[in-house]
């Protein structure tokens, strides 16, 4: 199977740098994107755009990076089912268990591998080619895919079979919910003593109240407020991927969920 083509689906915030990435790497690359902004910068950084996304079908490994089970299933479940067999299907989306399964069921009907591909970091990991990426599914698909995403992830991780890295993903953002959470509230109090907001950044960078939720927050370059509000809507969706998953499969995460709920944002 040849690693010289690969379509996608997703071209946003992280996918564009994505593609950027697979641009660098002398692959052909075709690209469904919704946003003309988007097909044209990428057009000439050397990407082929396709009108639908029925098109990426013919290639060997295609990628979506959409920001939701839902789109993906919408988008992509004709996608697996009009792609050869042998072909990889790989996801970057956060979802649960229940959405990733129905899209392999799609793909064994006709021979394609589906691959779990959820990941932590920023545009900037991205671009700098270290995002960290956890894979899960059939053995071989998942080494062909660890392959096409060391475009942009210097060490994919493998966590074992179908569902487990959607699992370890979920949970390390019930944790990253939990740690700004902490953050937030200790930078408020902070302020009440006096204490400016970067300062304590500092502070934590350095001690052992620190965490990569409070380097995140540091290296923004915002206000926490501000900082908080523009990740919102990720963390709540996180959360809620959360919650579902625990009841899907009989879970008791309550205490990791409440403490991703408490503090200062709403989630």
């Amino acid at each position: 199977m040849s690693m010289d083509e690969v379509g996608f689906i997703g071209a946003g915030h992280i996918g564009e740098p994505m593609v950027e990435r697979l641009l660098g790497t002398g692959r052909r690359v075709v690209v469904y994107a919704r946003r003309i902004e988007v097909r044209d910068r990428l057009a000439d950084l050397g990407a082929t755009i396709v009108e639908t996304p029925g098109e990426l079908a013919a290639l060997p490994f295609v990628i979506t990076c959409l920001f939701s089970e839902d789109h993906v299933l919408e988008l992509c479940t004709p996608i697996v089912r009009d792609m050869q067999p042998g072909s990889v299907f790989i996801s970057h989306t956060t979802g649960g268990p229940a959405a990733i399964r129905s899209l392999g069921a799609t793909g064994s009907a006709n021979g394609v591998s589906v691959v779990e591909a959820p990941f932590s970091g920023t545009p900037d990991a991205v671009r700098a080619g270290a995002l960290t990426v956890l894979l899960a599914g059939d053995d071989t698909a998942v080494e062909a895919a660890a392959q096409v995403v060391r475009a942009y992830a210097d060490a994919p991780q493998k966590t074992g079979g179908p569902g487990t890295a959607l699992a370890a993903k979920l949970l390390n953002n019930a944790l990253f919910a939990a740690c700004t959470q902490l953050t937030l509230a200790a930078l408020e109090a902070g302020e009440s003593l006096g204490i400016e907001q970067g300062t304590l950044l500092d502070v934590l960078a350095a001690s052992s109240g620190g965490s990569t939720a409070a380097g995140y927050l540091s290296g923004s370059g915002v206000d926490a407020r501000t900082y908080s509000e523009r990740l919102l809507r990720y963390l709540r969706k996180d959360v809620a991927s959360v919650r579902l998953v625990a009841a899907e499969l009989d879970v008791d995460l309550a205490d990791l969920i409440a403490a991703a709920e408490r503090g200062p944002m709403d989630l």
